[in-house]
């Protein structure tokens, strides 16, 4: 792995620093009729203006002229050396023409800009006097936008560089997996005899002094990495040859699935007994997106819809890298508490940026600046309702915060009363549950409080009269305090949700009218959808609404996939719960029944899934609920084998009698 690694480095390393940037200018020109056109043209007019009865046909002919060999070789001849392009302007029905020239030198550039776009009106008057056009007749070329500042296209750059370092990592890991079977093929062969005691001895000894080094990688090291990446770098900054699925965390997600099968296929992991309902409920999820991938290439779709429904695909197999490696490949229990204290950690610190950006009315992810990687989401500025700014700290937008933390509440609770933590100082147990829980609010979102209520709900009623009185008191505290604290909030969120029940909200009725909107998408391909990640905002229009967006992209079986996902996140916490044997484990259980009922009503109130760190954050928790029953079955199979023979021993012996 390490040479191969190191050798992809280098070469995109090599690659960035000797492939120059390439720089593109663009320039508009637009074409004006002749002076006679409103009187009927005799015979010996423009052949060209009066071709189709319009000036498309015009502008038809003179690009076609301009991408000539001929033209090329004239344009060669004054100095147009670099790539140029001609061709209609982007959804315009008008004879309008963009000209552009691409090269590595930016001032060229713009000189060959200059001189194409004079070419254009010389060759549009050459054609003309060819067919000796009278002067009353002429068309004229009219510069609309002059010749623009060059501007840099990394695209391509970032696209190679990726390409290198890729191939080199997905060679190291086949590479990996040859030498594993070799490895394996040799430890059958030679006998454990062949190796000196001494020898072994040193070596434990050795492994013991080196410390975090001797620490073998597991399922629990790798989710913690993916996690730093998703919570601290903003959920909008993606590689430019991936689009919005390329987020570092996901690129990473999918190396810890490639880990885990080389693991998986050397011997060394086993998928873990009992988890097994979580990947089930992927394979369901991945029938429906493979039909619906099919479905898209069955139609007559755009180039931006198949390279949506190719990101879609790459899309879930991060989903399934996030199931997988909790699911199957976290195997201690006492490693997958580790992950969910962890992961509730980050989220509070999520949750305190939220607090700044709320205090100083900024968004502090919009001065996050990483090289090779750029925003997917175009136009992300601070968002304010009524006087306040709509906090979204490292995601993409206000309700993916509000919705990735009304998820993680449950379990910062869970673990704020588990009687294992007690030893631990009560800010360290119940700071994260302040911070998450007080983060909800500032949103200002009916997404986040709906959320907030929907555990509380959940959650309270089960705890035993003391606990549940006192969180039934701290609660209406926290709203006095907010009150007091933040003038307005409290009554900005109430006239939220009036505005909602009367129907007057504006944000209300645009959603109202896209049910309807998304209605003739779904008579269009009712079974299988137009295709997963296709009906992206800038085609068609925003959802805010996941159940409405997978009926227009996966079709009804997509909606019956989305539901089993829910579903079987909300039967894992039920049947930790109803297996427990502790009060710790009945906590946890109600935890994971919180967060997935959460997710599956929130998610009629935004595309949840759209958003990277709140779907990653999702399919974490619905594999990290599987690994949690698999353990508590086992836990509870092994008690009822262990508690059979002492039964069976308390039975009055039968004596004989003679």
């Amino acid at each position: 792995m390490v040479p191969f690694t190191l050798m992809s480095l280098i070469g995109g390393g090599y690659l960035y620093a000797t492939v120059p940037v390439s720089y593109q200018s663009q320039s508009s020109v637009a074409l004006l009729d002749s002076s006679a056109v409103a009187r009927l043209a005799p015979t010996f007019g423009n052949p060209i203006s009066n071709a189709g009865g319009s000036l498309i046909v015009t502008a038809d002919v003179l690009i076609r002229t301009l991408e000539s060999s001929d033209a090329a070789k004239e344009l060669h001849g004054r100095g147009v050396t670099d790539p140029y392009t001609a061709g209609f302007a982007p959804g315009s029905e008008s004879p309008l023409l963009v000209l552009s020239v691409t090269g590595t030198d930016r001032a060229k550039v713009l000189k060959e800009t200059n001189t194409l776009t004079t070419f254009a009106g010389e060759q549009l008057t050459a054609l003309q006097a060819a067919a000796k056009v009278p002067p009353e007749y002429l068309v004229q070329t009219a510069p609309v936008v002059l010749p623009q500042t060059p501007v840099a296209k990394e695209k391509s750059r970032y696209q190679g560089l990726a390409a290198v370092i890729i191939l080199g990592v997905v060679s190291a890991f086949l590479l990996s997996i040859l030498m594993e079977g070799v490895a394996v093929v040799r430890r059958r062969r030679h006998t454990v005899k062949s190796a000196a005691p001494r020898r072994r001895s040193a070596r434990g000894a050795l492994r013991k002094r080196a410390g975090l080094l001797s620490r073998r990688v597991d399922a629990t090291a790798v989710l913690t990495v993916y996690l730093v990446l998703a919570f601290f770098i903003p959920s909008n900054l993606a590689l430019p040859a991936l689009g919005g699925v390329g987020t570092p965390a996901n690129v990473f997600a999918l190396l810890g699935l490639l880990w885990y099968l080389a693991t998986w296929l050397g011997g060394r992991i086993l998928p873990a007994p009992g988890t097994r309902l979580a990947r089930v409920a992927m394979c369901v999820l991945g029938v429906a997106v493979l039909a619906a991938y099919i479905a898209d290439a069955g139609r007559e779709a755009s180039h931006q819809e198949v390279l949506g429904a190719d990101r879609g695909l790459i899309g879930f197999l991060v989903w399934v890298s996030l199931v997988v490696l909790v699911s199957a490949g976290v195997q201690e229990r006492g490693r997958l508490d580790v992950l969910m204290r962890r992961v509730v950690v980050m989220g509070a610190v999520v949750a305190l940026i939220g607090f700044y950006d709320f205090f100083m009315a900024t968004n502090i992810a919009d001065s996050i600046h990483i090289p090779g990687l750029q925003t997917s989401v175009a136009q992300i500025t601070a968002m304010d309702r009524g006087s306040f700014t709509r906090p979204r700290s490292t995601t993409a937008q206000p309700l993916e915060f509000g919705g990735m933390l009304a998820i993680l509440l449950p379990f910062a609770i869970q673990q704020a009363v588990d009687p294992v933590r007690r030893h631990a100082r009560v800010w360290r147990r119940w700071g994260p549950v302040m911070v998450i829980g007080g983060a909800l609010p500032l949103t200002v979102s009916r997404t986040s409080i709906i959320g907030l209520l929907l555990v509380a709900l959940v959650m309270v009623p089960r705890w035993k009269p003391a606990r549940r009185w006192a969180a039934i008191g701290v609660m209406t505290a926290s709203v006095a305090v907010f009150k007091v604290l933040i003038p307005g909030l409290i009554g900005t969120i109430t006239a939220l949700f009036a505005s909602f029940l009367s129907n007057s909200d504006s944000s209300t009725q645009a959603r109202t009218v896209k049910y309807s909107a998304i209605v003739p998408y779904l008579k269009e391909h009712p079974l299988f959808g137009r295709g997963f990640g296709t009906f992206t905002p800038d085609l068609y229009f925003f959802t805010d609404n996941q159940y409405m967006l997978t009926a227009a992209e996966m079709g009804l079986l997509g909606i019956a996939a989305l539901f089993t996902l829910f579903i079987v996140g909300v039967h894992h916490g039920g049947a930790i719960r109803r297996l427990a044997r502790t009060d710790a484990d009945r906590e946890l259980g109600q935890a994971f029944f919180a967060s997935s009922l959460v997710a599956l009503v929130i998610s009629a109130t935004f595309d949840s899934l759209s958003f990277p760190m709140f779907a990653g954050l999702f399919f974490l928790l619905l594999g990290a609920g599987g690994s949690y029953l698999g353990f508590v079955r086992r836990e509870a199979a092994a008690a009822a084998v262990v508690t059979a023979p002492r039964e069976e021993a308390r039975l009055p012996e039968l004596v004989e009698s003679r």
